[in-house]
């Protein structure tokens, strides 16, 4: 009997049902539960939202009312199929049936027969499975089965009486079953045990296997119950122990009043509210520290805030918000402490004492004037860090160095929000407060070498801090209000500007350090380098003097770099051996230190001069580089081989220097006629060409050796050597056209160290010569050439008109090499 009534839009069917009655067909719709293990002679709640399901739901209402109830294996799963489902279930019947206005259902399904699944007969519209029923083995009673079942309804009854989610009807219906089957159906289904161990238990067909599995699985949830139980009392011991400390705490406050001894936590609070009395805190962070101030006190010393907010409150209080130092402007004094810190440096010189006339014409300001955030450019060991630290001097102004390289988090620039415990400032607030003044000098080292990861981009925040418009109210998320960082003077270095992300170079005025000559190197070692090895080392003046000519041997042969700092370790190496003779009681025949001596102190020279060797025959040419640590020379060689024209460039080229080596093999196929006229017209079709670039340890990139390998091919293809005092650096194209390049000045400074004496350069690159040293310009030559042929005028030694030179005997060995190959 079907009785149907309608309430709301809502439809319910109540079913009079006997399950025990229906005979298992062979046939049944399956519908998969997920999360759900059915079991026999229980009553199972279900909600109905699928189409597929809703469909066998209307079907299976509509005729005998019996589905098959099997649990998924992947409950993660919307529709799973055959292969996603368990072989065992139960068969059910809808015993009734809501349907909501949102078209889902509601059933109540009544758990039958057990049944295996034996095959699939259908998947659509919903699944249909020829099944057969699987009934209980029940055996013979038994003592051991009669115990099985006490211990059964006993472990039942303990976890009724300790979990909410069991009725207590539901162990007096347990209490009144004997049927040993019904009984473990009838538990198992009210457990929240694991989905795998109810159809384990389901599938066990035997009774007694079946009650000895409940058994453990309710002796592990009574241990789990006894666990939480366990650490629940904990909790409430702990939470009762909180409240008797602050009761005996309120007590011990009221009898210290009583006794008139002072509280050490008011006194604290106390303190901090002169200290930040007597600050001129602008009027956001003054209602913040009062506002954080009023929480200390209201707070409990032994609370774990108190802490963090003492320590905040300290910060405010420590920082210099109105403390502010004097220039001075004095142009003289301040030339005077820069010469006699450094020597050289024009540039930079002149920039600060551009700085101090500003200042002074404009009656001396605290704001930074716009634009004056220094980058000082340079390869290592010139000097940039020192020279902050002397413009700082010669300022009067506080000195605070930040190194920056390898820096990856965000957090070291704007410190960590206070919701992290060991919270604190970024690195700029630590230097502001280390200052003691809010107008110091900073100089952020090595900021070429900041990196990013996952937690966040240290350069991005940078951008703040070295920008004029913004600074005046950076926010480190520590103090979480505005700290001015306008008055502050900014100095930041590099090795290149390459990994310095656009934004952040835009906000910089760049001066570029390119390096010393050998007389700034001299003279620096003479005024600086020397007097302080011998103070370090124990020596006295009298004891060690070292000539020029000794210093010259050891820039020249002993070091090659752009700065002095290995010149200072070999000096200080001099220091040292003289230092251990003074000590041993050695005789000294001399104070002085001739260049014979000093070369037996530091051992073999270390650098040789190689142009005049390398360009002993033709296909040799010597280009100039710039790098990182300064100018250097390179060599290009060119060697021809029997072969199909091919060309294979070596010595780990960048992309775009194996462009400039085609296109400096272009030029010269297209020009051969000019070049080499006696070349046969074949004869590049027959050789393969190898240009090479040694050092092939060290990548190399640039354009700039375009004409070079112009002038390595030339040489090879004509025969005559190229000049061994000459050296070159130009962008080549196809029509011919030198192009500008970079770094001249560097590369004439890597030219002078290798003893080159004249120096091939672009045209366009003239007006750079001017930042070549006054001094290094009249030992250095400057051809300045705007095409190819002009290089190759000044570059190649010229055809001898009688005997055997070194290019004619060169050219006779590559003609005979031609002979050859024809013959």
């Amino acid at each position: 009997m079907i009785d149907v009534d309608s309430q709301d839009g809502g439809e319910t069917r109540d079913v009079e049902i006997g399950a025990s009655e229906h005979p298992v067909p062979d046939t049944l719709p399956v519908l998969p539960l997920r999360e759900i293990v059915p079991f026999p002679d229980t009553v199972i709640p279900l909600a109905i939202g699928q189409e597929r399901s809703t469909k066998l739901v209307n079907d299976v209402l509509a005729g005998n009312r019996l589905l098959a109830m099997v649990a998924s294996r992947r409950p993660e799963l919307e529709q799973p199929g055959p292969e996603e489902l368990y072989e065992v279930g139960v068969v059910g019947v809808i015993a009734r049936m809501l349907r909501v206005p949102d078209g889902s259902l509601r059933l109540l399904v009544q758990g039958a027969q057990r049944i295996a699944i034996t095959g699939w007969q259908a998947t659509e519209p919903y699944l249909v499975a020829s099944v057969e029923e699987r009934p209980d083995e029940v055996t013979t009673e038994s003592p051991q089965l009669t115990a099985l079942v006490r211990n059964v309804q006993q472990a039942f009854t303990r976890i009724v009486e300790q979990v909410p989610y069991l009725p207590e009807e539901l162990q007096l219906a347990v209490n009144n079953v004997e049927d040993p089957g019904a009984l473990s159906h009838l538990i198992a289904g009210s457990l929240r045990s694991p989905a795998e161990d109810k159809q384990a238990l389901l599938e066990e067909r035997d009774v007694a296997k079946r009650l000895r599995r409940l058994v453990e699985m309710l002796a592990r949830e009574l241990e789990v119950i006894s666990i939480g139980t366990e650490i629940q009392s904990q909790v409430q011991s702990e939470m009762e122990k909180g409240q008797r400390e602050f009761v005996l705490r309120q007590q011990l406050k009221a009898i210290q009043e009583e006794l008139g001894e002072g509280d050490e936590a008011q006194q604290e609070a106390d303190d901090l509210r002169e200290q930040l009395a007597a600050l001129e805190l602008p009027e956001e962070t003054r209602k913040q520290a009062d506002r954080e101030l009023n929480r200390l006190e209201r707070l409990n010393p032994a609370a774990a805030e108190y802490g963090v907010i003492r320590t905040y409150l300290e910060w405010i209080a420590t920082l210099p918000w109105n403390t502010t130092t004097e220039d001075n402007l004095d142009l003289a004094n301040a030339r005077q402490v820069l010469d006699a810190d450094h020597h050289g440096l024009e540039q930079v010189k002149d920039r600060i004492l551009e700085f101090l006339a500003v200042r002074k014409l404009t009656g001396g300001r605290d704001e930074v004037p716009r634009g004056s955030i220094l980058c000082f450019v340079g390869p290592p060991g010139v000097g940039k860090t020192s020279l902050g630290r002397s413009i700082a001097r010669a300022l009067e102004r506080n000195f605070q160095r930040l190194s920056v390289g390898g820096m990856r988090d965000e957090a070291e620039i704007r410190g960590h929000r206070r919701t992290y415990i060991g919270a604190m400032p970024g690195t700029l607030i630590r230097a502001m407060r280390d200052a003691g003044s809010n107008n110091p000098l900073v100089i952020i080292d090595e900021i070429d070498k900041m990196g990013a990861d996952f937690r966040g981009d240290p350069a991005s925040a940078m951008l703040e801090v070295l920008d004029p418009e913004q600074n005046a109210t950076f926010r480190d998320h520590y103090l979480d209000v505005p700290f001015g960082l306008s008055n502050v003077m900014f100095i930041t270095t590099a090795n290149t500007l390459d990994t310095i992300p656009g934004p952040l170079r835009d906000r910089m005025e760049i001066l570029q350090l390119a390096g010393y000559t050998e007389d700034e190197k001299l003279q620096i070692a003479k005024r600086y380098l020397l007097p302080r090895q011998i103070e370090r080392n124990g020596l006295k003046r009298s004891q060690l003097r070292i000539g020029d000519r000794a210093l010259r041997a050891v820039i020249r042969d002993y070091t090659r770099e752009a700065g002095v700092r290995n010149l200072e370790r070999e000096i200080g190496t001099i220091c040292r051996k003289v230092a251990r003779e003074v000590a041993e009681g050695q005789e000294i025949a001399s104070p002085s230190i001739s260049e014979e001596r000093a070369r037996e102190l530091l051992g073999k020279r270390r650098f040789f001069t190689e142009a005049r060797r390398r360009t002993r025959v033709p296909g040799v040419a010597t280009g100039l580089a710039w790098t990182p640590v300064g100018g250097d020379v390179l060599f290009v060689e060119a060697s021809a081989m029997p072969g199909t024209g091919h060309l294979t460039v070596t010595g780990q080229l960048g992309d775009v220097m194996k462009e400039s080596a085609q296109a400096a093999l272009s030029y010269v196929k297209g020009h051969v006629g000019e070049l080499a006229p006696n070349l046969e017209a074949n004869w590049f079709a027959s050789h393969d060409l190898h240009l090479h670039v040694p050092a092939g340890a060290i990548p190399k990139d640039g354009p700039s050796a375009g004409i070079t390998m112009v002038t390595a091919l030339t040489s090879l293809l004509t025969g005559r050597c190229v000049r061994d005092d000459v050296a070159m650096t130009g962008e080549i194209t196809l029509t011919g056209q030198v192009l500008p390049i970079g770094g001249l000045k560097e590369k004439a400074l890597g030219a002078q160290s290798h003893g080159i004496k004249r120096v091939i350069a672009p045209e366009l690159n003239e007006v750079d010569a001017e930042d070549v040293p006054e001094h290094l310009r009249r030992r250095l030559e400057f051809s300045f050439v705007s095409d190819i042929g002009q290089v190759l005028e000044a570059a190649l030694v010229p055809p001898a008109s009688n005997g055997r030179s070194r290019a004619r005997e060169a050219g006779y060995m590559l003609s005979e090499a031609r002979a050859s190959d024809r013959r």
